[in-house]
C-alpha cells in the first residue's frame, strides 16, 4: 500500500486550511468534545476571513508580508471582520450589504469562542452543533463571495449509522 504524504499545514492554501480545520472539528464533534469543536469552528471562520481579506488585497500590489502583518494586527475574527474586511468592501454596496448580513454570525462565533478559551466555559452538544452550523453559514458565505464553489459537510455522519465492526 502506498504511503500518503500530507502537505505541510503551512504550505496549504487558505481553502485547504479551512477544510483541515473543518475535518478536525467534525472528528471532535463525533468524539463528544463539544467545546474543542467550537474552537475549531471559530478557527475555520477566522481562516475564511483571512481568505476574503487576501482576496480584497490581491489587486493592490501590497506584499503578502504586509497583508500578513495587517492580519496579525487585526487579531481575531472580530478584528479582521470589523477593522479590515468591512472597510475594504465599502466601495461595493453589494459586498457591503452581504458582509453586514454576516456580522451577527461573526459576533456570535467570536463570543462563544472567547467564552471557551478565555473563561474556561464548556458547551453542550446542542450549543456546539448550533455554533458549528453558524460557522458553516459564515464560512461558505464569505468564500462564495469570491466566486469559489465551496461547501463544507455538515452535519457529520452519525457514528451510530456505521456498520458494526466484525470481530
Amino acid at each position: 500500500m502506498p504511503t500518503v504524504v500530507k502537505k505541510p499545514y503551512r504550505k496549504r492554501t487558505g481553502l485547504e486550511k479551512i477544510r483541515t480545520q473543518w475535518h478536525k472539528l467534525t472528528g471532535l464533534h463525533g468524539e463528544e468534545q463539544w467545546s474543542a469543536a467550537v474552537v475549531r469552528a471559530a478557527t475555520a471562520a477566522e481562516l475564511a476571513a483571512n481568505f476574503a481579506i487576501r482576496k480584497e488585497f490581491e489587486s493592490t500590489g501590497l506584499s503578502s508580508e504586509f497583508v500578513d502583518s495587517l492580519l496579525r494586527w487585526a487579531n481575531g475574527i472580530d478584528g479582521k471582520f470589523n477593522r479590515l474586511l468591512l472597510p475594504l468592501v465599502e466601495v461595493s454596496e453589494q459586498k457591503t450589504a452581504s458582509f453586514k448580513q454576516l456580522k451577527r454570525l461573526v459576533e456570535n462565533i467570536n463570543r462563544e469562542r472567547n467564552a471557551i478559551v478565555h473563561s474556561g466555559q464548556f458547551r453542550t452538544e446542542t450549543d456546539a452543533t448550533a455554533i458549528i452550523a453558524e460557522a458553516r453559514e459564515l464560512i461558505e458565505g464569505m468564500v462564495r463571495m469570491y466566486g469559489e464553489d465551496f461547501t463544507l459537510a455538515w452535519p457529520p455522519p452519525e457514528f451510530s449509522d456505521l456498520p458494526d465492526e466484525e470481530t
